[in-house]
């Protein structure tokens, strides 16, 4: 069972990516990148942050990069702008020259990438003399409260399910200091961090439980593993504990944890 395994954008979208705007939003205004600037999107998934930072920041171009080739044919057909472009690739060995980027930016992925600490320098390398260098993550281990209620009900019915609970699983880069520890090894400079909550309403019950049941990603396809009367057996869980309002509606916080960085500037250099 490949529990990190994204491919199917539409998906992906149900679940987090329509949560994952919003958070976008506030991370791309945080930055003041000035208008004009040449972007990477590291890990872009289906182009949440990509299409943000094309309508919040005013860049000359985007470029988007993705391990996933069905999230890359995703984002390439449903970002129609002559400023952006995406292609497959490995954040650990970008194809990219050096200093090439104004920002350099990674939104969602950086917890599911091996060597954290060579894809945090390989991100400074593609950025210029000064350029922006940012990430965010979840808060999986609190803040994420959608995918927090689902673990803990899976554990306490299942003890088992705490090794595949990404509140267990990224704790170590997940946080601010986690983040920003990383950002001080990798070498940059004026290491800001930051919480950005956003909130997650769900229509009823079934608008929060169906996505679990498409088998990508962690949580889901830890959902798909289990037989029909444990999986039955969660769903009945998730619903008395769920704080469910008197219309039906069931309303959530989602919290990421950002870091930006600047790539110094050689003031000895010629």
């Amino acid at each position: 069972m490949q529990l990190d395994a994204w491919q199917d954008g539409d998906l992906y979208e149900p679940y987090v990516g329509r949560w994952s705007r919003g958070v976008a939003s506030q991370f791309v205004d945080w930055l003041e990148v000035p208008p004009g600037g040449r972007w990477l999107d590291v890990g872009c998934g289906t182009g949440a942050l990509s299409e943000t930072i094309l309508v919040r920041a005013e860049p000359r171009e985007v470029h988007g990069v993705d391990r996933s080739e069905g999230f890359v044919k995703y984002a390439r057909q449903h970002l129609d702008d002559p400023r952006f472009d995406a292609n497959v690739g490995d954040a650990r060995s970008l194809a990219f020259e050096d200093a090439s980027f104004d920002a350099v930016v990674s939104g969602l992925v950086l917890n599911f990438i091996a060597d954290q600490g060579g894809v945090a320098k390989e991100l400074v390398r593609v950025a210029s003399p000064g350029a922006t260098v940012a990430v965010y993550v979840w808060d999986y281990a609190g803040g994420m409260q959608m995918m927090r209620y689902f673990w803990d009900a899976a554990k306490d019915m299942d003890p088992a399910a705490r090794e595949q609970d990404e509140g267990e699983r990224f704790q170590g880069l997940a946080s601010l200091k986690g983040l920003g520890g990383l950002f001080d090894l990798a070498g940059l400079s004026d290491v800001r961090s930051r919480s950005i909550d956003i909130p997650t309403i769900f229509r009823d019950f079934d608008d929060y439980w169906g996505p679990f049941l498409s088998g990508q990603g962690p949580a889901p396809a830890y959902c798909a593993s289990l037989d029909e009367s444990k999986r039955a057996e969660l769903r009945e869980l998730l619903k008395v504990r769920l704080p469910t309002k008197s219309d039906g509606t069931i309303r959530l916080t989602a919290r990421a944890w950002a870091v930006q960085g600047h790539r110094p500037v050689d003031l000895t250099a010629d």
